[in-house]
């Protein structure tokens, strides 16, 4: 563990920065893990990183003054992670000091991501949770607290790690959604799940939507196959744009949102996904990731659909929440009030209103359904029935195989939606 990391020269996209000293002699001939945490002024930062260096030694000195340099990727202002290959250290055999070179996203400096995780260690809790322990280590916190649930809210390239290890300490865990970073994790949670006989209940917060659990009824009754239109662009400026900048260090917006909507296509037509297509357009320099996308599926019943997302302060407002279900018998739609320009696509409760759905009958001599849906659940409200079906689940012992399933599948589906962009060609499941 470093103890200490102190500020060094700094300037945008590059700063160096040093520890004190690393206490023993460290041996790197074969590999070393250890990880690194940034205190400053006596506070430590919330956000724990770790790396695995692969040592390629050019002397055997075994001088104890010998430096390590590392490259340290950062990206929107926090730690992203950490990465050393082969040929990068020099004179490791072994070492008491280490010198760290972090690679800033465009614009940021060291001051910059030192701030941010500094802000989110100094973060005032709700007053419900004022006397609530803050800990920067997920072990130590399981060992110290032995919780009976854990609920995981991190960035998604942690979720089915901190998931495993929760319930591998005994704890029920409530995990948002995507489940993973790939579906090899998402699948070791799931098998963890049963395996430890923890209930684990992924964050599909539209399943206990009231609205969403009408809309997919009425699709149902459509006929096969079914053709679906979905999107949900947002034009997310402000704290929020700096949100999805880190979202967009893990995930795409079609892998971080599409899992909603296309588990709606899956629980619609009850079918199964065969063939995937994406395309995607980099529309930002500040980031890596491309933050539009646009995926197409096609299901072994003929069912095909499609589902667009796209963030950031240059979107467009005029269509941003399109959610259309058409059948052989008709077409259900869910009507948004958003051209009377009181709702933004930035907007978090917008994401889960509904205003109407809107059901037409393909025979023409029956007239148009609307059915009101003004009066519903906020976003907190559905938060809130989310861990109330986690807790019937344990209450009740619930079965969840399909619930962890149904996710490992959505999840499966825009994976290869990404894996398409980045291809250039069709993906078959």
């Amino acid at each position: 563990m470093i103890p200490n990391l102190r500020r060094g020269a700094e300037r945008p996209g590059l700063a160096v920065f040093w520890s004190d000293t690393l206490g023993d002699p460290v041996d790197l001939s074969d590999g070393y893990t250890f990880a690194v945490s940034i205190t400053q002024d006596g506070t430590t930062s919330a956000l724990t990183a770790s790396v695995t260096a692969n040592a390629s030694p050019t002397n055997d000195t075994g001088s104890t003054n010998d430096v390590a340099t590392l490259d340290i990727a950062f990206a929107a202002g926090a730690l992203d992670g950490l990465s050393a290959g082969p040929g990068v250290l020099n004179r490791v055999d072994r070492m008491r000091s280490i010198t760290l070179q972090a690679a800033l996203a465009p614009g940021y400096t060291l001051g910059a991501a030192l701030d941010y995780l500094e802000g989110i260690a100094k973060r005032e809790l709700p007053a419900a949770l004022k006397g609530a322990k803050k800990f920067d280590d997920f072990e130590k916190a399981l060992a110290e607290l032995k919780p009976d649930v854990v609920s995981i809210n991190t960035l998604p390239d942690t979720h089915a790690q901190f998931a495993i290890k929760a319930m591998e300490a005994g704890a029920h865990v409530f995990v948002e959604k995507p489940l993973a970073d790939t579906i090899e994790n998402a699948e070791k949670a799931v098998a963890t799940a049963r395996r430890t006989g923890r209930k684990l209940v992924i964050g599909y917060i539209l399943r206990q939507h009231p609205s969403w659990v009408k809309f997919i009824e009425i699709a149902q009754q459509l006929g096969t196959p079914l053709v679906f239109r979905m999107n949900l662009n947002q034009q997310s400026n402000g704290e929020t744009w700096e949100w999805h900048k880190r979202l967009l260090n893990s995930f795409p917006p079609i892998v971080d949102c599409g899992v909603h909507y296309v588990d709606v296509m899956c629980q619609m037509t009850k079918a199964k996904p065969v063939k995937v297509h994406a395309i995607g357009a980099a529309l930002t320099k500040e980031v890596k990731q491309q933050n539009y996308g646009m995926l197409q599926v096609m299901f072994d019943d003929g069912s095909v659909g499609w589902y667009e997302a796209g963030w950031g302060p240059m979107m467009s407002e005029t269509a941003f929440f399109v959610k259309d279900v058409v059948g052989p018998k008709g077409s259900v739609s869910i009507v948004m009030a958003e051209t009377a320009g009181n709702v933004k696509s930035d907007d978090i409760n917008a994401h889960t209103k509904t205003n109407q759905i809107l059901w037409h009958h393909a025979d023409m001599k029956t007239p148009d359904t609307r059915i009101d849906m003004t009066d519903e659940p906020s976003h907190d409200d559905l938060c809130e029935r989310e861990q109330r079906y986690l807790l019937k689940a344990i209450r009740e012992n619930i079965d969840l195989t399909d619930h962890m399933n149904d996710a490992v599948k959505s999840l499966k589906i825009v994976m290869a939606a990404d894996r398409s962009i980045h291809e250039g060609q069709v993906v078959t499941l």
